[in-house]
């Protein structure tokens, strides 16, 4: 499983710590890869950054974009899309646009759109939340105790 980021963060900048802290809990693992944010108006960047993702996506993986017009699952419902998405490949790429969003033609690559949410998050915080939901995500599929649906 690979998380494809534009944007570049110091490795120990507290974000990268929190998203390693995840990822090496996720089985078979959570591989980032960072590319840097593009240049030039807001078109530009996009296609550019579009470019980039697009030649570095494997063709038989499964790309999950994360977008905020992606569904808005729960964390009981991230992990039936998570057992749903393993089913299809083996191979998952989540994919995290720049400052101006994903370009068209990533979002057309992606196979399912994901969001976090209607709020706005930042970019180098998106990594460990997602790394930690899809760790949650992987202890609900193995009936581990990690998330706690009910409430007190």
């Amino acid at each position: 499983m690979r998380l494809l980021a534009i944007g570049r963060a110091p490795a120990k900048a507290p974000e990268m710590e929190l998203f390693a802290r995840y990822a090496k809990r996720i089985k078979p693992g959570f591989a980032l890869v960072e590319f840097a944010d593009g240049v030039g108006s807001p078109t530009e960047i996009k296609r550019r950054e579009a470019e980039i993702l697009l030649s570095a996506l494997k063709p038989d993986e499964f790309v999950i974009a994360l977008d905020q017009d992606g569904v808005v699952p729960d964390s009981l419902e991230l992990a039936r899309l998570l057992a749903g998405w393993t089913e299809r490949s083996k191979k998952l790429a989540f994919v995290i646009g720049g400052a101006e969003g994903l370009d068209a033609s990533v979002l057309a690559r992606a196979s399912a759109k994901l969001s976090l949410g209607r709020l706005t998050w930042p970019h180098m915080l998106v990594r460990p939340m997602l790394a930690e939901q899809i760790y949650r995500a992987q202890m609900i599929l193995s009936g581990h105790p990690y998330h706690r649906a009910g409430r007190p």
